[in-house]
């Protein structure tokens, strides 16, 4: 096993971006005067400066989005967020309030069909923002994700929770995929099965 930091990105990601980053770059400048609580011409520029810096010395690698926005398929995402997120918020807020021992948890791993980044970073975020799940751990190069959920007594329970996962990446996909990586999702999919 290698510590190489490039094996873990799938083949034919670059390592490193090249080229300007103008989102990155106007997304930090706007962060920056928004910092500084006032929008001047010295704010803009000094932002501009840091922005350039950061991402000359901590480059990402791009995150290609070649999928489309299906209204249908977002409306369902934000729909069962919104669910999920009340339902886990009073689960954790019953344990946590629950005299007596501490609710048990585990660390699990859930596969994901899916091998795009984008997707594996949104379907990560949407999870770790429900109360109860936290991902510690994403692997890029086998679309791994790994979560600590709290309130995990048995097999079933980790099984329920892995399935929670793979149905919020399907959720995503439904949402933001394009035809061709809903196609290749869906064949992952029944290959899996």
């Amino acid at each position: 096993m290698s510590n190489d930091v490039s094996d873990d990105l799938p083949g034919d990601v670059p390592s490193r971006r090249t080229g300007v980053q103008w989102p990155m770059l106007i997304g930090l400048t706007i962060v920056w005067v928004l910092l500084w609580g006032g929008l001047t011409v010295t704010n803009v520029l000094s932002g501009l400066v840091v922005a350039v810096v950061v991402t000359l010395v901590f480059p990402l690698p791009p995150i290609v989005f070649g999928g489309k926005l299906r209204p249908r398929g977002l409306a369902v995402l934000i729909g069962w967020f919104v669910v999920e997120l009340f339902v886990a918020s009073v689960e954790v807020a019953v344990q946590a309030l629950r005299p007596g021992k501490q609710p048990p948890n585990a660390v699990i791993e859930a596969d994901l069909r899916s091998h795009s980044d984008l997707y594996l970073t949104l379907t990560a975020e949407l999870l770790s923002l429900v109360p109860g799940s936290l991902v510690v751990e994403a692997r890029r190069s086998t679309s791994t994700l790994f979560l600590h959920v709290l309130g995990v007594r048995d097999a079933e329970d980790v099984e329920k929770a892995r399935r929670r996962a793979l149905r919020q990446e399907e959720r995503v996909m439904l949402a933001l995929a394009s035809d061709e990586e809903l196609a290749a999702y869906r064949a992952e999919v029944e290959a899996s099965r």
